[in-house]
């Protein structure tokens, strides 16, 4: 078959139609597309230099069709292919970036990095794309291109490349919940993507995924353990309360009245570092239910201890200070205080201690 081929290809470069290019150039290819699967790499190498003198000055129909017909083929003509990938015009290059797999990743980062938008769009479309190409895709493209990125189950990224995508998913909650969906995405990326998100989206990432939201709040809090600790290295008053509270403790004085003195003078330190202590949970856990907007971590703890609502009323004014809450409304939190069973609070504050020790 393929010599009968090859002799046909004899005949039409030597007929009195080689003066018609375009018409030259359509009966190659269908003898190229016939024979496709069946040619060894001798014939191919021949219909590949003959095509690529075909084609120039021919029109950009005949190149746009010439591309559509040769994407698909397993075994096009590689360099032809390649001049096709890099034309200028859409029309021409679009279905070859998007289908052949003639292309390396070598030409493909090449026709990234210097054509159109449109390009980009197309090669974002491949059944898979390697990192070295999607760090081109995630750096140039623009929202279309990065989008259909990150939506493609094929493609890959890089730490570059992730990077690059939470920053662009930031301000675009369609991008962030295409990134968050990604099972590839590393859960850094998550966190990132997480706390960087406006309210409005971390909603919706939080709706999209309940089990990935606890992955990333849990993450959320051992980043921020590192951050808490170098904070308090940093802090003289740190260093002093924490000598001052830890002997209390440890000489057995360290009961709610000091808790509630410690309230009073508004000292973060000694509050936070007691309330650990008494609790027998990790300090980081104890400083952020002090910051954040809801105190109901706050009255667990108050309850469990079986502290008195004076002395409640006091830590929850200063969790409100701390977390630049409006004034705590005390008379529903008496309600649920009140109504909070001892027992109930002291299985809630066992959990922490739990779930604490599963995430060290």
């Amino acid at each position: 078959m393929p010599n009968k081929v090859l002799h046909q290809l004899e005949d039409i470069l030597a007929s009195r139609y080689v003066s018609r290019q375009s018409e030259i150039l359509d009966r190659v290819t269908d003898l190229f597309v016939v024979g496709s699967g069946k040619f060894n790499e001798e014939h191919v190498d021949l219909f590949d230099h003959v095509l690529f003198k075909l084609l120039d000055n021919v029109a950009v129909a005949a190149r746009a069709q010439l591309g559509s017909r040769l994407a698909v083929l397993p075994d096009a003509p590689p360099r032809l292919i390649k001049l096709l990938a890099s034309d200028e015009t859409i029309a021409v290059a679009g279905p070859v970036l998007r289908q052949s797999d003639r292309l390396d990743e070598h030409t493909l980062v090449a026709t990234a990095q210097a054509r159109s938008q449109e390009h980009l769009l197309a090669i974002s479309g491949r059944k898979t794309l390697t990192e070295a190409i999607t760090d081109v895709l995630v750096d140039r493209g623009d929202q279309a291109v990065v989008a259909n990125t990150a939506n493609n189950d094929g493609a890959r990224f890089s730490e570059h490349g992730f990077s690059g995508l939470v920053t662009k998913a930031s301000g675009d909650p369609g991008l962030a919940m295409k990134l968050w969906s990604r099972p590839d995405s590393p859960r850094e990326v998550l966190v990132r993507l997480f706390v960087e998100a406006s309210d409005a989206v971390r909603g919706q990432l939080a709706s999209a995924d309940a089990s990935r939201k606890e992955i990333v709040e849990l993450a959320v809090a051992q980043a921020s353990d590192r951050l808490q600790a170098a904070a308090r290295m940093r802090s003289a008053d740190f260093a002093d309360a924490k000598g001052y509270v830890e002997m209390l403790h440890a000489t057995g004085q360290l009961h709610e009245a000091q808790l509630h003195g410690f309230a009073k003078e508004g000292s973060f330190d000694k509050v936070t570092l007691a309330l650990a202590l008494m609790c027998k949970l990790p300090l980081d856990v104890v400083e952020r239910s002090f910051v954040r907007k809801q105190p109901d971590q706050l009255l667990v703890l108050a309850k469990a201890l079986d502290l008195s609502w004076v002395t409640t009323t006091t830590l929850l004014f200063m969790q409100a200070s701390a977390s630049g809450s409006a004034r705590p409304q005390l008379d529903q939190h008496l309600a649920n205080f009140t109504q909070m069973q001892p027992r109930m609070a002291q299985s809630t504050l066992q959990s922490y201690r739990t779930q604490q020790r599963a995430a060290e």
